[in-house]
């Protein structure tokens, strides 16, 4: 079992809790968005005029990025295992 760092924990946590993808965490995490800010963001129940929050990170990658989805996606899972590759690696 991989520790997961604290600076990942929440993005799990809000990638359970808002049912995101791995795409949309992604493209989140990419545009800097603050998880933390989630909540406020995710509330199209109570303002109707919001997007929903999977669909208002995919409208605003578009609009900075030219594109609709990342060209590679890694789920945070991947990027755990990666990360801890990289350590090993540069430990040797």
């Amino acid at each position: 079992m991989l520790k997961i760092p604290e600076k990942l924990k929440i993005w799990f946590e809000v990638r359970k809790k808002f049912r995101l993808s791995d795409a949309q965490i992604q493209m989140a995490r990419e545009l800097g968005l603050n998880p933390k800010k989630f909540g406020s963001l995710a509330n199209s129940n109570q303002e109707a005029w919001k997007l929903p929050l999977p669909q208002f990170i995919e409208k605003i990658y578009l609009k900075k990025f030219g594109r609709e989805k990342p060209i590679e996606v890694i789920s945070l899972e991947a990027k755990l295992k990666n990360d801890k590759a990289k350590r090993e690696r540069g430990a040797k």
